[in-house]
């Protein structure tokens, strides 16, 4: 085996931080950190500015492009009301952002290499942020910010597998420190973007994740030097062919997908239609202070953060005992626990002040359970996901995972649009009843398919030389 191949099989080691993992890690958490803060500061912003500005007259006939947008839109749903139509647009846009990586992460592996390719994407979201300061340009902010978001999420993650070994555990706890520090950004985001449009205007908020992205640009580079040797190799020769057992993989990976998308079509909501929810039925008066809407989605980034220590502990209580579920059980895990929270998200209508509003707390205390079932399910799928695929393709299957998330947003921008029309008991309910139904069917995959996905696979897709 050449020295190369060497390199690939098992990078060297890093002088060791962040509980005992290689100190790339932290770069790239680091990096991911201000992605999050630049995409969830626009996430947690986008539908409460289309409802209350960007879609009023005034200013939606200043968009280039708009009319025919529109149209193309209603020609799949029919008619849309403001408030429907933003929802629609919000899933289209994370979803496309979310299916991005895919087609990103398949450049990195075959063409750019991953470093370039975080460096651009990275470029095309701070120019994409910029442009949601004008009207005119909003139509072309969304495309900069899907492209960029494909390049970078499509080559950010892979490389925190390729600091491990494929079967090392610390595998599944390394995505789980890079969920923190997603879930970090997306606690601060929406706290400042929010408080920014309250206070000045919308376009403040979006700038602030314009700043977020060239931070993150600036994190990456300066960490190049401790990264894995695939991120900086641009591939120039053909990959080993996957053979029977890799395409099986694939298969299997890719059947996955439409499962794994029903947790996101409850989750994505969380940051779609969850907030005309709450600027319409929760108690937003505190003390005599008005509660800017997105800081409740700032809770939704703490609580996993906060979370994860006791979390690892008790994983590893289990591990030490042999009874630590595998990813497919942690994956059901979390359905059920975001299932059991959006019922009681839909119970709120039935508890209610003398204005007829649910309380704060009620809403907070949503966040705080839901998000068990996000640690239990997101960075284990990620991890699902690098363990499992074909070592010629992980980046593009990393990215495959992604899609999932994008069905989901796509789903959910619609049923979003459904929102007007049912009680927020009913939609609420709804989004319970597909995600619940989603880790029953998750648990049954899992007993069909989990020794073929954790096989050995040296045999079969060989390292590049």
């Amino acid at each position: 085996m050449s020295s190369e191949a060497a390199s690939v099989a098992a990078p060297p080691a890093a002088p060791a931080m962040l509980f005992g993992h290689p100190r790339a890690l932290a770069f790239l958490a680091g990096t991911e950190f201000w992605d999050r803060v630049s995409f969830h500061g626009m996430q947690a912003l986008l539908t409460l500015y289309l409802v209350d500005q960007l879609l009023l007259p005034g200013h939606v006939e200043r968009v280039v492009g708009f009319a025919g947008f529109r149209a193309a839109i209603e020609a799949v749903t029919g008619p849309l009301s403001t408030q429907a139509l933003a929802s629609q647009i919000f899933g289209l846009y994370v979803g496309f952002a979310l299916f991005a990586p895919i087609l990103g992460g398949a450049i990195g592996d075959r063409w750019l290499g991953r470093t370039r390719s975080v460096a651009l994407g990275a470029i095309l979201m701070t120019f994409g942020h910029l442009a949601m300061a004008f009207d005119q340009s909003f139509l072309l902010a969304m495309l900069l910010l899907i492209v960029g978001t494909g390049f970078l999420r499509g080559n950010l993650a892979p490389q925190v597998g390729d600091l491990y070994d494929r079967d090392d555990r610390d595998r599944t706890v390394a995505f789980q420190i890079y969920g923190a520090a997603i879930n970090l950004g997306a606690f601060l985001a929406p706290i400042v973007t929010g408080a920014l449009a309250q206070q000045v205007s919308w376009h403040a908020g979006f700038g602030v994740a314009a700043i977020g992205m060239m931070i993150g640009l600036v994190t990456y580079l300066w960490g190049q030097r401790l990264l894995p040797p695939q991120a900086k190799r641009i591939a120039t020769a053909k990959p080993p062919p996957l053979g029977r057992e890799g395409w099986g993989r694939v298969a299997i990976l890719v059947s996955l997908v439409p499962l794994a998308a029903t947790f996101w079509v409850a989750q994505s909501q969380i940051w779609n239609t969850y907030n005309i929810w709450v600027r319409d039925h929760l108690q937003l008066s505190i003390a005599g202070f008005q509660v800017p809407v997105p800081w409740l989605q700032s809770i939704d980034g703490l609580a996993p953060f906060l979370t994860l220590p006791p979390m690892l502990a008790i994983w590893r209580w289990q591990h030490a005992r042999g009874r630590e579920p595998d990813e497919f059980g942690k994956l059901a895990m979390g359905c059920f626990i975001f299932a059991a929270s959006t019922l009681w998200l839909a119970a709120g209508q039935f508890v209610v002040d003398a204005e007829g509003r649910t309380p704060f707390l009620w809403a907070v205390a949503f966040h705080l359970f839901s998000n068990f079932g996000w640690l239990y399910f997101a960075p284990t799928c990620n991890a699902l996901f690098s363990r499992a695929a074909p070592v010629s393709v992980t980046a593009t299957l990393m990215g495959l995972y992604s899609v999932s998330v994008s069905l989901g947003s796509f789903v959910s921008g619609r049923l979003g649009g459904f929102y007007e029309a049912m009680t927020p008991a009913a939609f609420w309910t709804l989004h319970a009843a597909v995600v619940g139904g989603g880790g029953v069917l998750i648990l049954t995959f899992g007993m069909a398919f989990r020794r073929r996905l954790f096989a050995p696979q040296a045999a079969t897709s060989p390292a590049p030389q």
